[in-house]
C-alpha cells in the first residue's frame, strides 16, 4: 500500500474541490494513483469532481501577435500578480510573442536564444529575462509558445492577460472573432468530434461504466432490480456523447445563440475555422499548498 502523503491530497483537492476526507479516501483506493483516484471521485461525487480549480496554479501574461497570416501566442510565468502588471514584465511577455511569430524557433529554448535587448539588459531575450528577474525581484520563465503560418487568415482575442485564443479561419473576420471569444469562455479541448483525443474520451466512458457499477450495486443493496443491460449500456453511450458535444467546438452551443451551435453558426456566415489554440495562464501547473497544509497533514496521519 502506497503512502498518501499531505501533498498528494493538496493536488488532488486543489484538481477537484473534493472535500479532502474524501481525496485521502480515494487516493488510499487507488494506491496513490492521482489520475486513478480523480476518476473515483468523480464517480462518487459527480461533475463536481472533474472541475478545475477556481485558483490558477501560477501568476502570468498571455500575449499574441499577428502580421498578416503568421502569428504566435506565448505564456510568460512569474510569482506575483503585482508583476503581471508591471510594464516591463509586459513588454518581455510581447516581444516573446512578436519573435516567436517572426523567427519560427523550434522550442522554448530556441526562442531564449533570439536577439533582443530591453531596459539595457540584452542581447538576447534569455538575457533580458535573467535581468529583470533581478531588476524586479521576482522569477519569470518562458513557459509555451504556438505559432500558426500560411493555412489561412488569423484572428485572436485575450481576455486581459490571462486567457488567449488564436484562430486560423476562411471567411468572416467578425464570425472568427466571435469564435475565438467562445473558446475562452467554454474552452473545448478539439475543433470537432474526431479530433477530441481518444485517452479523454475512454476515460469518460470508463467513469461512465464505473459510475453505472454504482448504481447497480446501490439498487441490489435496495433490494431494487438493477437497470436491463441494454439500458445501462445506453446510458453509458450517452454520457459519452454528451462529453462529446461539450469537448469539441463545433459541437457547442454558441455563447451569443444557444438556439445554434457553432457549426451552424459558421455555416450561415459561410465561414470555416481551421484550427484554434487556447492559452490559459497557469493552466497545468501545481500550485503549492499552503493555507491549508496543516490541516491536510492532521488529515493524513489520522
Amino acid at each position: 500500500m502506497a503512502a498518501i502523503t499531505a501533498s498528494m491530497v493538496a493536488e488532488l483537492r486543489a484538481k477537484t474541490d473534493a472535500p479532502m476526507m474524501e481525496c485521502k479516501k480515494a487516493l488510499t483506493e487507488a494506491d496513490g494513483d492521482t489520475a486513478k483516484a480523480e476518476e473515483i471521485l468523480r464517480v462518487k461525487l459527480g461533475t463536481k469532481a472533474g472541475k478545475v480549480a477556481s485558483r490558477v496554479a501560477a501568476e502570468g501574461a498571455i500575449a499574441i501577435h499577428i502580421a498578416g497570416d503568421t502569428g504566435a501566442m506565448v505564456e510568460v510565468n512569474c510569482e506575483t500578480d503585482f508583476v503581471t502588471k508591471n510594464d516591463m514584465f509586459l513588454a518581455l511577455t510581447q516581444a516573446a510573442a512578436r519573435l516567436s511569430a517572426e523567427h519560427n524557433p523550434a522550442d522554448v529554448a530556441a526562442l531564449a536564444t533570439l536577439a533582443y535587448s530591453q531596459d539595457g539588459y540584452g542581447p538576447t531575450l534569455e538575457d533580458v529575462r535573467k535581468g529583470l528577474i533581478g531588476k524586479i525581484g521576482e522569477n519569470m520563465s518562458l513557459r509555451r509558445f504556438v505559432r500558426k503560418s500560411g493555412g489561412g487568415r488569423l484572428t485572436s482575442y485575450l481576455h486581459g492577460t490571462r486567457i488567449g485564443v488564436l484562430v486560423e479561419y476562411t471567411g468572416d473576420e467578425a464570425a472568427a472573432r466571435d469564435v475565438a471569444m467562445h473558446v475562452a469562455a467554454m474552452k473545448p479541448v478539439a475543433l470537432a468530434s474526431a479530433d477530441v483525443p481518444a485517452d479523454l474520451i475512454e476515460r469518460e466512458r470508463s467513469v461512465a461504466i464505473a459510475k453505472a457499477d454504482e448504481d447497480r450495486k446501490a439498487a441490489e443493496s435496495a433490494g431494487k432490480k438493477p437497470q436491463p443491460e441494454d439500458i445501462v449500456a445506453k446510458r453509458i453511450e450517452g454520457s459519452v456523447q454528451k462529453f462529446l458535444k461539450e469537448a469539441a467546438l463545433l459541437n457547442q452551443p454558441f455563447v451569443k445563440n444557444d438556439k445554434q451551435t457553432v457549426e451552424q453558426m459558421l455555416k450561415e456566415k459561410n465561414t470555416t475555422i481551421k484550427s484554434f489554440a487556447l492559452y490559459v495562464v497557469g493552466e497545468g501547473i501545481d500550485k503549492k499548498a499552503d493555507d491549508f497544509a496543516s490541516e491536510v497533514a492532521a488529515l493524513t496521519k489520522g
